[in-house]
């Protein structure tokens, strides 16, 4: 995931929104048929009437204004009014078999004692799981698990097409329709249990600094769009866009036409920092900002690494990409204290690699000595 701009598209075609028959046919399991996805021109997602209006794609970046706290919202379950979090149904949910679990009881095994204690402050947090190429196997476990465990999983949905605009996060869905498909198919899975998606990281703020090609941008938007209408028909789903972060696009004013066209105004919020290392305090202000150009939206903050801050100085991709010296930052919460921010979470999984650079494996992959660089650092 960055920030730069790249020139290669992927092929691609169009293909109709599912629309609110197809989210209704989620939430209800599958008992009424999807639409189909055949491929037509110029796709627009109409959202369900439950709250307000139902607009379709503006041709613009443009988009309906949002609905009033506390309305009604597809699926009809109700937005939280100011003061409330989406977040706070239940406490979040810790995978015992990520890479970091598995990697403190095999330290334990070896009686690696001191390594061990500092990868607990890791391994023993909820961190959030990442969903791409098969969102059946593992967000059903993931979802089931959680249910069993009376607790919430955050769910990472990363497969818009052109994703990462071909650089180290590269990959995601070939077209539209694949994706649109696939958005579906994670609704499907998730049904009626609890989750809280945290939507398409990097995806809005590559549209605002012209990372994505100018004729894919609005089909990126509606994409997004018809994700956030397709999970909040889910009764229990919290969905929150991604709008990057406090030092990628300085003025939040350039995030609202397209946060708008994806469908902010039927989220839960956005989401802010993923993967990177602002504080929590400059996301905090900046999220405010943007919240108030939003008519309240609430939003919540990966606080995963950014105990120190951002890295300094060293060149661009250096301030973004496995920056050493980086710090484990506020543990995971829906308690935040601050009004509008639902949570901090640990959307980045602290000890995976933003990508080959620095002497990283390639992105996501597990690497335990910068696994251990954070934990050390957090503790100064």
């Amino acid at each position: 995931m960055r920030q730069a701009a790249r020139t290669r598209s992927p092929a691609r075609r169009a293909a109709p929104a599912a629309g609110w028959i197809s989210a209704l046919a989620i939430a209800l399991g599958g008992c009424l048929p999807l639409a189909d996805h055949t491929a037509a021109p110029a796709p627009t997602t109409p959202e369900p009437a439950t709250r307000g209006p139902a607009p379709t794609a503006p041709a613009s970046t443009s988009a309906a204004p949002a609905p009033a706290p506390g309305a009604e919202r597809p699926g009809g379950a109700s937005e939280p009014a100011a003061g409330q979090s989406a977040a706070r149904a239940q406490p979040l949910w810790r995978d015992p078999s990520t890479a970091a679990a598995r990697q403190l009881r095999a330290w334990d095994r070896q009686g690696r004692d001191a390594e061990a204690e500092l990868l607990r402050t890791i391994a023993g947090r909820p961190t959030a799981e990442w969903i791409s190429e098969e969102p059946r196997k593992r967000a059903r476990r993931v979802t089931e698990a959680a249910e069993a465990a009376g607790k919430t999983p955050v769910l990472v949905a990363y497969h818009i097409p052109y994703r990462d605009c071909g650089n180290h996060s590269k990959g995601g869905a070939v077209d539209a329709a694949e994706y649109r498909t696939w958005a579906d198919e994670l609704a499907a899975v998730i049904g009626d249990r609890e989750a809280l998606v945290i939507l398409e990281p990097d995806a809005v703020a590559q549209v605002v600094d012209g990372c994505v090609l100018p004729e894919l941008r609005g089909e990126r938007l509606d994409l997004l769009r018809h994700a956030v209408v397709t999970l909040l028909g889910l009764p229990r789903a919290k969905v929150y866009i991604d709008a990057g972060n406090a030092g990628w696009v300085p003025d939040p004013a350039r995030l609202v036409p397209s946060l708008q066209r994806a469908g902010i105004a039927y989220a839960d919020g956005f989401a802010l920092n993923v993967s990177n290392f602002h504080t929590t305090a400059t996301s905090t202000t900046y999220g405010q900002r943007l919240s108030r150009l939003l008519d309240g939206a609430h939003f919540v903050i990966d606080t995963s690494r950014n105990g120190n801050g951002p890295a300094g100085e060293g060149g661009h991709e250096r301030v973004w990409c496995n920056p050493s010296g980086r710090a484990l930052g506020e543990p995971p919460t829906t308690h935040t204290g601050r009004p509008r921010v639902d949570a901090y979470l640990w959307v980045k999984r602290p000890g995976e690699s933003d990508g080959t650079c620095q002497g990283g494996p390639p992105a996501g992959s597990w690497w335990p000595s910068y696994a251990l660089g954070l934990a050390r650092n957090s503790e100064r």
